[in-house]
């Protein structure tokens, strides 16, 4: 029998293998209890603007600062970081296209959505990829943005799943693949 049935699309899909579906009610109970647990609208507003923040406005305002503070020095920095970005947005387009996962709100309706998602499947997190790529980059060059980038990138982690829109093996993947993206860059 194949490791994966068919989806609600009629094509087969690794999410619906039943290690992928065991996997995913486990985790839409952690989705469900971190969403209780975090309730507070400042702590929800502060995770969007860092979700938001993580679209591309901080690493683009940060790739353009380290231009012009850096000037030609900062040049292949940031030219890794985006070719390290455009490999990142083409594995996570073709990895979602791929496994059709939905998104922890769109399973279960006490999961509310705490900002609208960009896209419709969930695997991996492509905010939390970007951001671990390229927090590796930029302080493996100037170890002094590591006390900015590792909590701005820790927290747009921890933002996908406090808004709803990822499970946590969404962003756990995210982060190994923006490793090791990171990694094959530098």
């Amino acid at each position: 029998m194949s490791d994966t049935l068919l989806n609600e699309t009629g094509r087969t899909s690794p999410s619906t293998s039943p290690c992928w579906v065991r996997l995913t009610e486990w985790e839409l109970v952690c989705c469900l209890r971190f969403q209780q647990f975090v309730r507070h609208r400042s702590i929800i507003r502060l995770f969007a603007l860092v979700s938001r923040l993580g679209d591309g406005v901080f690493w683009y305002s940060l790739m353009a600062t380290l231009l012009l503070v850096r000037g030609a020095e900062a040049a292949p920095v940031v030219g890794r970081m985006l070719l390290a970005g455009a490999i990142c947005l083409i594995l996570y387009k073709w990895l979602k296209a791929r496994t059709t996962r939905s998104r922890p709100c769109a399973r279960d309706r006490q999961i509310q959505p705490r900002v609208a998602p960009l896209d419709e499947y969930s695997f991996p997190s492509g905010h939390t990829l970007h951001a671990v790529s390229f927090t590796l980059i930029a302080v493996y060059h100037y170890p002094a943005l590591g006390w900015l980038l590792l909590p701005f990138a820790v927290l747009v982690a921890l933002s996908r799943i406090v808004l709803g829109l990822h499970y946590p093996s969404d962003v756990l993947a995210g982060a190994v693949l923006g490793g090791g993206l990171a990694l094959l860059a530098l």
